[in-house]
Order: C-alpha cells, then structure tokens, then sequence
C-alpha cells in the first residue's frame, strides 16, 4: 500500500508516532523517524523497521525550532532522495485549570503542537510542490473538537491544527498534495497510564463504544489517509475516538 514511500514521523519514538512508523514500514514504506528526547527509543524503532526489510532514519529535531526542521528535511531529502509522507505527530501536554496554568505552559504546548506542524509543513511545502505530491497527516485531538476543562492549552493547540488542516488543503490540493488530520480520542498511551483509575473509568463511561483504543488504530488510519486509496480526500478530520465525538 506504501510501497516505495518515504515517511517523515514525527515524535515517532514512542506511543502513537512509534506504532505509525512502524505500520507504516509494514505497509512497505521506508521511514524517517524523528524524536527529540530518547536517541534509544529511537533506535529501536529504526531496528523494527529495518528487520521488516524497510530503510530508516532516526533524526533528533525540536519540532518547535523553526530552523532545526529545515535542517532535518533538507538532511532527510538528501540522505532518502525524497519524502512523499509526512505525519506531524510529536506533541506535548502541559494540564491544568487556566487559574493555575502559567504562561510558559501555555506558550510550551502551543509552540510544539501547533506551531511545530507549522515549521515541518513550511519546510515541506517547496519539495511536495516541485514533487507535484505529497501526504501530509496531522494528528489533532477530541480535545481540539470538544474542548476539555484542564486542557485549554492542549485544546487550543488541537483545534488550531484543524484551521491549519483545512487551510494547507486548500493552498496545496491543486499540486496533488492531500492535508488531512486524525483526532485520536482516549488511546492507550504512556501518556494515558498516568491517570488514576477513577479518571480512565470517567472517560471510558464518555466513550459509546466503552473502551479505550489503541494506537494501532490511529495508525492504520494514518496509513489509509497516507496511500493512494484515499487521493480524493484531503482537509477533513477524522475522528478515531470510538464515538466520543458523536
């Protein structure tokens, strides 16, 4: 289905970014696996890919640094030739009640969500348009769609990169580049088994198919949305959050 791809992950070290890198190489695609705090974690995706026959990358970059992305595509476009996938998936939290939330949370959580996916798909742009294609998949939230009290840096971030989506598919559609974005819901996640038991029964009792999901889910959705089954949508949202959304 990706066969003879080149994916860009980014913060695809752990959670959902790893599982995409790693579907993705399933699929037949070569991947660039960027990370920014764990080189080991990394490697063992890169390992994973590489045992399934596929090349890959790791590539440490700060997706808030506007010049460090340019300098990660410009060395990956060199190093595999080309990028035809790009997933903007590294993101961050920082929670808590807006009375009690400080500035630099806020600004922490902006600067890598949304302005992060800004800087991969400014440095991007140029290639898939010389290309004349290119996939670019952002990951948005449930919380971008509902909002979520404790989370309004998060939810900003989220939903900005749903105006993002839709603006990028509408300036790149006509060059044969698709902009879409996935809105995971409650997925198992390092990041999810933080939380207290009372507060997974909470969000769970929210979701009408009753379950948590898994990052396997997201991922074959990012897959779908990455091959060519799905050449005719481009800036729609879609939703893998069980119902939550409804």
């Amino acid at each position: 289905m990706l066969e003879g791809k080149v994916a860009l992950v980014t913060g695809a070290g752990r959670g959902i970014g790893r599982e995409i890198a790693l579907t993705f190489a399933g699929y037949g695609a070569d991947v660039i696996v960027n990370y920014n705090g764990s080189a080991q974690k990394a490697a063992e995706v890169v390992a994973g890919i590489e045992s399934m026959g596929r090349k890959a990358a790791a590539v440490q970059c700060s997706v808030e640094d506007y010049e460090a992305c340019g300098k990660m595509i410009n060395e990956m476009l060199a190093l595999f030739g080309h990028i035809d996938i790009l997933v903007n998936n590294a993101g961050i939290t920082r929670d808590n009640l807006m009375v009690k939330m400080p500035e630099e949370d806020f600004d922490a959580v902006i600067a890598t969500n949304l302005k992060g996916t800004f800087n991969t798909i400014r440095h991007i742009y140029r290639p898939f348009i010389k290309q004349r294609s290119g996939r670019i998949i952002n990951l948005s939230s449930v919380s971008g769609l509902l909002g979520n009290a404790g989370q309004s840096n998060y939810a900003a971030s989220k939903a900005g990169v749903i105006g993002l989506t839709k603006s990028m598919a509408k300036e790149l559609a006509s060059r044969n580049i698709t902009v879409n974005a996935v809105a995971p819901g409650y997925i198992e996640t390092d990041m999810t088994q933080a939380m207290s038991g009372p507060a997974k029964e909470a969000v769970i009792g929210q979701i009408p198919l009753k379950r948590a999901g898994n990052a396997k889910d997201v991922a074959e959705m990012a897959a779908f949305l990455a091959s060519d089954k799905a050449s005719y949508i481009t800036g729609q949202v879609i939703s893998v959050d069980g119902g939550m959304a409804i």
